[in-house]
């Protein structure tokens, strides 16, 4: 028995996709083509790289390999690279990240102890020499997270509070509040 399985990986990752949309909803549409360098991802591109980003690793795990020497990743990477590029409309890429969240949430909710616990070869001089696929149907979790907190201080940039910041904010306004009444 695990404690972790592909029930809790379902969970855990809509749960971050949840917090991503959040944030796109949160975001203007009008600054949706805002970089905060010049050879930086506007947050329409971010936003759908992250939309899309799992797709590798689905890819990967369906189709079942075991060694990543044997894959051409340039072959993968560079639809994905191109989708980023389409010009979107926010509502568009609201329901972009939805319906690939919720798609990809749906694959590893399914997912056997018995295919998680199956070791993957990385590429040479990688450390480690294996993973699970556990491990490896982690990353678009971890990924999407890294790229969430870019789309957090892009929207500190634009003059925004991230939903994150309000939501704890709103906390320590209530805790305190209660604190004073108990006096």
């Amino acid at each position: 028995m695990t404690y972790y399985g592909s029930q809790e990986l379902a969970a855990s990752f809509r749960q971050v996709r949840s917090n991503t949309i959040k944030i796109a909803e949160d975001i203007p549409e009008e600054k949706y083509d805002f970089r905060p360098a010049a050879d930086c991802r506007s947050v329409a591109q971010t936003l759908v790289h992250i939309a899309y980003n799992p797709g590798v690793q689905r890819y990967l795990q369906e189709n079942r390999i075991t060694d990543l020497h044997a894959v051409n990743f340039m072959e993968i990477i560079q639809p994905l690279a191109a989708e980023e590029q389409k010009p979107r409309t926010k509502a568009e890429i609201i329901a972009l990240l939805t319906s690939k969240g919720d798609a990809f949430a749906s694959y590893l909710e399914n997912l056997t102890e018995a295919f998680l616990a199956e070791q993957v070869k990385m590429p040479a001089g990688g450390q480690p020499a294996t993973k699970s696929r556990f491990e490896m149907l982690l990353s678009p979790k971890e990924h999407e997270m890294h790229h969430r907190a870019q789309l957090m201080v892009m929207q500190r940039m634009l003059g925004l509070t991230p939903h994150i910041t309000r939501q704890m904010q709103e906390r320590m306004t209530q805790r305190t509040a209660a604190a004073q009444a108990a006096r």
